[in-house]
């Protein structure tokens, strides 16, 4: 697989109902033992228990000529366990079951795929932007 956009959460954008720059947008990091279904899966709580650590919220979010962008990610303190082979941008509602998933990436500049052994991950998007609609 590839990076890749959810295709609810595509919808969601053109919806309006995902705004970039204004909603919490966090990014999961998740391991390889999940299945993504891009064509199905819809909501933070479709991830299951492979989310591995605590989600972090983007910050210094940019919208510019159509390429969403956002600082590079720190995932504090992961516990030991399987290797990581994704992270998933979702928007936080505050409730997993309301939380529309995004995007998916196996990808990075640096930081996938990772085994946690209790340390931070950081993971470097591109230079180029983490996505360009």
């Amino acid at each position: 697989m590839s990076n890749s956009f959810f295709d609810k959460g595509r919808q969601k954008f053109l919806d309006g109902a995902i705004n970039w720059m204004s909603d919490t947008i966090k990014a999961a990091l998740v391991q390889g033992t999940y299945t993504p279904n891009l064509s199905t899966n819809e909501f933070y709580t479709d991830l299951g228990s492979n989310v591995a650590g605590t989600p972090v919220a983007l910050a210094s979010k940019t919208d510019t000529a159509g390429t969403a962008d956002a600082a590079d990610v720190t995932f504090s303190s992961v516990p030991a366990g399987p290797a990581c082979n994704y992270v998933v941008l979702y928007k936080d509602t505050g409730t997993g079951s309301t939380s529309p998933l995004i995007a998916i990436f196996d990808t990075a500049t640096a930081g996938l795929p990772v085994t946690p052994s209790g340390g931070d991950i950081s993971v470097q998007w591109s230079g180029s932007g983490i996505f360009k609609l």
